[in-house]
């Protein structure tokens, strides 16, 4: 199964970009002997539509345009449940064992996600109740993608 981000906002050269690459790399290498396929990062500019609606609105449908035919989607979002690592990578394999070709991440912008998005979802998830940059949040989601992959392997890195 292709595991790909959909990210609304651009990361920036530093040392949040720099750790992310290197969980995204980590996840590449320990995610394909277990069929995890780590595709990348698709990224999105912010909206500039007048009002909070509109931004989601506009935000949701270009993050969905990103997506493959087929797509399940994983939306983070603060009214998601708040899985455990061992949790959330149960849930990867589900999908993975349910025949799933592709699946998405969504990580919103400053606004969050619109209704329409969160709708067409699989699942919600959140990261507990704390607000975080979308930078933040992207270390966060490609620390536990590699998590995930460490406690199906049976690696000892989870227990850090």
């Amino acid at each position: 199964m292709r595991l790909t981000i959909a990210a609304v906002g651009r990361m920036k050269a530093g040392p949040e970009q720099e750790l992310a690459a290197r969980y995204l790399d980590r996840l590449r290498k320990s995610g394909a002997p277990l069929g995890l396929d780590f595709s990348g990062v698709s990224e999105i500019a912010e909206s500039r539509a007048a009002g909070v609606v509109e931004r989601k609105r506009d935000e949701g449908a270009r993050l969905l345009a990103l997506l493959p035919e087929g797509a399940r989607l994983l939306v983070l979002d603060e009214t998601g449940r708040t899985p455990s690592s061992e949790e959330f990578a149960t849930l990867l394999t589900r999908h993975r064992n349910e025949g799933a070709r592709d699946l998405a991440l969504a990580i919103g912008g400053p606004d969050g996600h619109g209704d329409e998005l969160r709708a067409r979802a699989s699942g919600l998830i959140a990261f507990g109740r704390l607000t975080f940059p979308h930078q933040i949040v992207r270390i966060l989601l490609a620390e536990q993608l590699y998590r995930a992959t460490t406690i199906l392997s049976g690696h000892p890195y989870h227990r850090t």
